[in-house]
């Protein structure tokens, strides 16, 4: 057969192929999921390290000292093994650095601004144990998305920051955060100082 008695051969055979209506379905993407996570239930216990502070933490994490070799005495983590997060809390005395501490803290809180949607901060004022503080929520794909710092204004100062294992993603570690940022406030609303 000639070339052109081929296409005119295979002409009403592709006309019939576009003509016919295919599978007229409609594709709806899946969304992207994330594995479920069991939580412990809340239950807490006290801390009575040798430092000047005292306050309860979780009984399904560990208090530890600093590993970081020039880590000073009284800065401890408190980890969440099985959440893959710690606490990292850093302590100091006051000798007249008051305000240089709190500016310091909050520029470091501030520091996310670049990657967070928000930040929301909450005051806290405990008078009887003079226990007063900021807890920042830190919004967004950020290294660390919960910070804080306690005070009594004349000789404490302690600083903590909530940190992952993991690569930041608000979407997978919002129950986790969620989760935690609560054992954070029952910390600082059971702190201390000796």
């Amino acid at each position: 057969m000639v070339s052109w008695q081929k296409r005119v051969l295979l002409l009403p055979l592709v006309i019939l192929m576009l003509g016919t209506p295919a599978c007229r379905r409609t594709y709806t993407p899946k969304p992207h999921g994330y594995f479920r996570i069991t939580f412990p239930e809340k239950k807490y216990e006290r801390y009575e390290g040798p430092c000047p502070y005292t306050f309860e933490y979780p009984v399904y994490a560990r208090v530890v000292k600093d590993p970081e070799p020039d880590a000073e005495p009284c800065w401890i983590n408190v980890e969440f093994p099985s959440l893959h997060g710690r606490i990292h809390i850093t302590y100091k005395n006051i000798e007249g650095n008051l305000g240089r501490m709190l500016e310091d803290t909050y520029d470091l809180a501030y520091k996310h601004t670049v990657k967070a949607d928000a930040i929301r901060e909450r005051a806290f004022a405990d008078t009887l144990r003079h226990v007063y503080g900021i807890l920042y929520d830190i919004r967004g794909n950020t290294a660390s998305n919960v910070q804080f710092y306690l005070t009594d204004s004349t000789r404490h100062f302690l600083r903590g920051a909530l940190y992952f294992r993991t690569e930041p993603n608000k979407d997978s570690l919002a129950p986790v955060i969620d989760f935690i940022r609560k054992d954070i406030v029952h910390m600082i609303e059971t702190f201390s100082w000796k």
